[in-house]
């Protein structure tokens, strides 16, 4: 097993706690970013609201891209992503697009996902999608 750590825990690690206690939260558990969360940290930066704040948030992205390895957004996460959303959709239990990419990358690898302590408790609308929220 392992973690697909969601931008809403990167982003309370970031102003609450140094980002080195991401491998205390994941504890043995191998760690991956995916590469919507990249994204996702990438417009905070862009969206800063100086040049300051853009150099130092951006300074964190590399920290952690640098450490977590990044998966791509490939066919078979995409063929994963399609599955859920119809599975959601049906349903009438859709959640955030991006979020969506998060969880079929987490099944795709096995993995659970790391969501921040807010708990993103619309992940656990996700057939067989283990959650745990930081801090837990």
């Amino acid at each position: 097993m392992g973690l697909v750590i969601d931008t809403s825990a990167l982003v309370d690690l970031e102003r609450g706690v140094a980002l080195d206690h991401l491998a205390d939260e994941a504890g043995d558990e191998p760690v991956v970013i995916p590469a919507i969360v990249v994204a996702e940290l990438l417009v905070g930066a862009r969206l800063a609201s100086s040049a300051a704040v853009a150099s130092t948030r951006r300074a964190k992205i590399d920290a952690v891209t640098a450490r977590v390895p990044l998966v791509e957004f490939g066919r078979e996460i995409a063929e994963l992503w399609a599955d859920l959303f119809a599975t959601l959709h049906r349903k009438g239990k859709l959640i955030p697009a991006n979020d969506l990419a998060v969880a079929a990358t987490a099944l795709f690898l096995d993995f659970g996902v790391l969501a921040g302590r807010q708990d993103e408790r619309h992940f656990r609308r996700v057939p067989g999608l283990r959650v745990r929220t930081l801090g837990s």
